[in-house]
């Protein structure tokens, strides 16, 4: 990766996009830490990192701390996240959406408006969420309606900016905008990790060998994401030769990749947002006692102290990881167009025995990929309960994302320095 910066240093065009990179994300780091005028936010801090779930955990992480600090960039790019997932979804229920996605570039550009245009009421009601959220902390300062309105505008400009700063980047930087704006959140997070590790010390909660245990466990976890994150199953493909006029054209062998963890960090999401969902709402009527009973009661499933929580929540990471991959990969299009394409597995049928055999692979690798995504998540759940180590920001999603974004971005630069050396040599 180091060398792969250094050469992509030394080549004009690409320094230019790096920085454009630097310059862009240090526009929205700076933003990150200007805050929005009316509100307490050392109320803000204690409901994120000790009274919320870890779904409102998990947006602070990916938002680099400015929903804490509540900053302009307090929602930050979470809208437009919710709505790219949104707009995946109904493009395989919509039939108009699944045509214009076939229709290549333009068809993909006109989604990609959609989905902007779908992150604004998304902004606008994830913006009042926060504030119904900031009422019930006793966080606001000013209760008068010009600064409700002051707020409310604050964090929806500030998504909007956050989006567009993610479009810049995509166009002009490396790699996808909002991905990267992500992983340098997340990559902020990490000395305050280790300074909440060194405070525990400084309090002998925990003694040098645990914190060595903690950080041996973590290095061993990221090897383990890296490595299932480059592996991938390949299916063998065969096409036929065929003679298109005069011209006759050599049958040749590749090879269809599917990623092992390649739906892990999208069907956590999920799984964290069907668990969290009944405790949001149940936070904003808290005073009522069928809120209590979600929220703590001795046999709810979504009381975070109780042995069954995990287990539904490892289940639902499962069965999302199931879901998403199939409607990611749609074996049935797949054995068609290979028909189409002359193309065929070798040892299997092509047509139905191609897609039932697709379906086979992919059931496979989605329980592989859910089994290694639901302990990624349950992991963090589990230190916290019966270790030292609370609040201290650990999450397996963070280093899914971590490593894919910087994978992704490694490989943009590589396949660009390799055309830049190929454009060097026909020149």
């Amino acid at each position: 990766m180091l060398s792969t910066l250094r050469n992509a240093w030394k080549t004009p065009d690409l320094r230019k996009k790096i920085l454009w990179t630097v310059f862009l994300v240090a526009i929205f780091r700076i933003g990150s830490h200007i805050p929005v005028p009316g509100i307490d936010t050392s109320k803000i801090l204690k409901q994120v990192t000790e009274g919320s779930g870890s779904l409102i955990k998990f947006y602070d992480l990916i938002a680099g701390g400015s929903l804490s600090r509540f900053s302009i960039f307090a929602i930050g790019v979470g809208p437009y996240i919710n709505a790219s997932i949104i707009m995946q979804l109904l493009t395989v229920a919509i039939p108009k959406l699944e045509q214009l996605q076939k229709e290549g570039d333009d068809g993909r550009k006109k989604i990609q408006n959609i989905t902007r245009y779908l992150s604004i009421p998304l902004s606008v009601v994830l913006a009042w969420a926060v504030y119904v959220t900031l009422h019930n902390a006793n966080a606001l300062t000013d209760l008068s309606v010009i600064n409700i309105i002051v707020i409310l505008g604050t964090l929806t400009v500030g998504a909007m900016f956050s989006m567009w700063l993610g479009d810049r980047i995509t166009v002009r930087g490396l790699g996808n905008g909002v991905s990267l704006l992500i992983l340098v959140n997340i990559v902020s997070k990490i000395p305050a990790m280790f300074n909440q590790v060194a405070s525990l010390k400084k309090t002998e909660s925990i003694d040098v060998v645990q914190a060595a245990l903690l950080i041996v466990g973590v290095i061993l976890v990221l090897f383990l994401v890296v490595y299932l994150s480059l592996a991938e199953r390949r299916i063998p493909v065969q096409y036929a030769g065929k003679a298109v006029g005069a011209k006759t054209y050599k049958g040749q062998s590749t090879h269809i990749p599917f990623s092992l963890i390649g739906t892990a960090v999208i069907a956590i999401i999920f799984a964290m947002s069907v668990m969290e969902f009944p405790k949001v709402i149940a936070q904003f009527f808290a005073d009522k006692s069928w809120a209590q009973a979600i929220l703590t009661g001795k046999y709810s499933p979504f009381n975070e102290s109780k042995w069954w929580y995990l287990v539904l929540y490892a289940f639902l990471t499962i069965f999302f990881t199931w879901f998403y991959t199939e409607i990611t990969f749609k074996p049935d299009e797949m054995a068609e167009n290979m028909n189409k394409s002359a193309g065929f597995i070798p040892g299997v049928r092509p047509g139905k025995q191609t897609e039932i055999y697709l379906e086979k692979v992919l059931g496979k690798i989605s329980l592989f990929g859910g089994i290694f995504a639901a302990l990624i998540a349950i992991l963090p759940i589990i230190l916290e309960q019966h270790t030292a180590f609370k609040n201290i920001g650990l999450s397996g999603t963070s280093m899914l994302i971590l490593v894919s974004v910087s994978l992704e971005i490694s490989r943009q630069l590589k396949s660009q320095l390799i055309m830049r050396h190929y454009d060097g040599f026909l020149n």
